[in-house]
């Protein structure tokens, strides 16, 4: 993309831009992490004999992931992490806090993070207008 700057000389201004190999490995990320939310969400946190039986004491491995999810939804952990991921990718864009941000959103807007999830979204399609770090 050129621009002309008001003397008339042309600056040559690269925006941040995924490359294809990112987009191939991003995709099935992103695609994994809202299934896996999905799974978390609706097959063990909203899943009644689930809960029931992990409220009265059950020890097992699916009680203790469905209380750490808990945990870190209920302290809206998924909607700051992609918010800070975001910020950070508006204010010096790289690939590696891009996929942080999509993936931390993506699992905030399915596990009750959506308000800080939906803002990190727009901060990242907003890094997407940004010129890229050199």
């Amino acid at each position: 993309m050129q621009r002309k700057t008001p003397a008339g000389s042309d600056l040559s201004l690269s925006l941040f831009k995924p490359s294809g190999r990112a987009v191939l490995i991003l995709s099935p990320l992103v695609v994994t992490a809202v299934g896996l939310s999905l799974y978390l969400r609706y097959g063990i946190i909203q899943n009644t004999p689930i809960g029931l039986a992990c409220e009265a004491g059950d020890q097992s491995l699916t009680c203790a992931v469905r209380l750490a999810v808990i945990n870190v939804f209920v302290r809206g952990g998924f909607g700051w992490t992609a918010l800070i991921a975001a910020l950070v990718q508006l204010w010096r864009p790289n690939i590696a806090t891009f996929s942080i941000g999509l993936v931390s959103a993506a699992c905030g807007l399915v596990l009750y993070n959506t308000r800080l999830s939906a803002l990190a979204v727009a901060l990242l399609v907003l890094s997407l207008a940004r010129s890229a770090a050199r």
